[in-house]
């Protein structure tokens, strides 16, 4: 059995268990391949959580192939905070980077996504797929109107990233209404390279698939960058208005709403 013919199970976690099983990939992903950190990652139990966890939801694709009393099942994340349970959490994860007052002083349904992974072994088949179908049911399910969250680029090498970083400015810097702002004391200014000199194909090509995928939905970054030195990531915040998808998109949307109807 190839990867795409796997009876994938979808569906938010339940328990302590399954908490734990997302915490597990999200430790091999995040510290494990990429080298961050955080006060309280245990590397002994290797699980990657922080204090936000039990304010979350947290959507996991799992292969009920893998041992789920071991924490293997789990092989693909996201986690999900809607506005209305910000009275429980205090704050969204992404305001220890971004001054979101644009966003949280629109009077829309937001929905914050972030933990974005997937197992090394289920990735460039349908994993992604999946989950993201998942997340269209949710975002229906709750009616949600603006999307955003913090993605990463690998490292924090500023000459490295100066392409991809520059493009996103001059081409997909969000409208003034949705314009999330980087907090001053890590900022980067995005607009390293002046628009005439952007070498498209070099940027697109240092730009993660998560960050493009949301780009071809019709979403945005805010204004500036954020130098996350304890995860070893550079990150941009993206802000996606589901009224103003990409037109592919948006029919798919309502294609499944009417389905469900």
């Amino acid at each position: 059995m190839n990867a795409d013919d796997i009876p994938f199970t979808l569906r938010l976690a339940k328990d302590a268990r399954d908490l734990r099983a997302a915490q597990r990939l999200r430790y091999r992903v995040f510290v494990q391949e990429l080298g961050g950190s955080g006060p309280l990652v245990d590397h002994d139990a290797q699980i990657e959580q922080d204090e936000f966890d039990p304010y979350f939801d947290h959507l996991l694709l799992i292969d009920p192939r893998r041992d789920a009393e071991a924490l293997e099942d789990v092989v693909g994340v996201y986690r999900l905070l809607p506005s209305d349970r910000l009275a429980l959490s205090g704050r969204f994860y992404s305001e220890s980077e971004y001054d979101l007052t644009a966003l949280k002083t629109s009077g829309r349904r937001l929905l914050e996504l972030g933990r974005s992974c997937v197992h090394p072994d289920y990735r460039g088949g349908t994993a992604m797929f999946h989950l993201w179908n998942a997340l269209a049911e949710y975002v229906l399910d709750r009616q949600i109107e603006v999307l955003f969250g913090v993605a990463s680029f690998h490292g924090t090498n500023i000459a490295a990233l100066a392409q991809p970083l520059a493009y996103l400015h001059h081409h997909h810097l969000a409208p003034a209404a949705l314009r999330v702002v980087a907090r001053p004391e890590h900022a980067l200014a995005m607009d390293l390279i002046p628009i005439e000199k952007l070498d498209r194909k070099a940027a697109l090509a240092g730009t993660p698939a998560l960050i493009k995928a949301y780009l071809r939905l019709g979403g945005f970054v805010g204004q500036g960058a954020w130098l996350d030195h304890a995860f070893n990531t550079t990150d941009v915040c993206l802000v996606m208005d589901t009224e103003k998808m990409s037109a592919k998109h948006r029919e798919f949307y309502l294609r499944k709403q009417a389905r469900e109807a």
